[in-house]
C-alpha cells in the first residue's frame, strides 16, 4: 500500500494509534479482497468515522489532525483528504495542509501553487508558508517531510534528506 501515505499533526500517542488502526484495516482489506481495494478514500472515511465518533461520543476528543494521500498513475487520478478533529472530511485536490493554522497556510499555498512545478520548488513553498509568521527559523533537521512519487516503480514512497528538503 505504498502508494498511500499518512500524516498526522497533534498529540502523538493518538494519532500513532490512527495510524496503526489504518495499517490493519489496509492489511486486512488488501488481504480478504485484492491491494487495488485499499484506498486513501477509504481509509480517510474510516478516520473520519472514528474521530467524529470520538467527538460526539467520548468525554475527551482527540486532539489530532490527519491526511492520507494516494498517488494515481497520473495527477487527475491521486487524491489527498484531510480529517480534522471532529471527524470532517476535506477532499482536497491540488494540496493540503494540517495543524495549526492550517486556513492562513492553504491561503498562502493557493498563491504560490504551480502544476507541474519541481519537488524543489514545492518545498520551497511549504517551507515560507509555514515560516511566514514565525520568528524563528526551523532548520532542516526540524522538518520531516516525504513524496509519493508515481516515477519510483512499487515503491513509491520515500523520506526527504534533510539537504533535499533545503534545496
Amino acid at each position: 500500500y505504498d502508494r498511500i501515505a499518512f500524516a498526522g499533526v497533534g498529540k502523538y500517542n493518538e494519532f500513532e494509534a490512527l495510524r496503526v488502526a489504518g495499517i490493519r484495516q489496509a492489511d486486512l482489506k488488501g488481504f480478504a479482497y485484492a491491494r487495488e481495494d485499499v484506498t486513501a478514500k477509504g481509509l480517510a472515511n474510516a478516520y473520519a468515522q472514528t474521530l467524529g465518533h470520538i467527538f460526539t461520543q467520548e468525554v475527551k476528543p482527540y486532539e489530532v489532525e490527519v491526511m492520507v494521500a494516494e498517488i494515481g498513475s497520473d495527477a487527475e487520478d491521486s487524491r489527498i483528504y484531510r480529517v480534522t478533529y471532529d471527524g470532517t472530511l476535506y477532499d482536497e485536490r491540488r494540496f493540503s495542509a494540517i495543524g495549526g493554522q492550517d486556513e492562513a497556510l492553504l491561503e498562502r499555498l493557493e498563491g504560490a501553487f504551480e502544476a507541474g512545478a519541481p519537488l524543489a520548488d514545492a518545498l520551497g513553498w511549504a517551507r515560507a508558508a509555514f515560516q511566514a509568521d514565525r520568528e524563528e527559523t526551523i532548520p532542516p533537521e526540524g522538518w520531516e517531510a516525504a513524496v509519493i512519487d508515481r516515477t519510483l516503480g512499487r515503491r513509491t514512497f520515500r523520506r526527504l534528506t534533510a539537504e533535499e528538503i533545503v534545496s
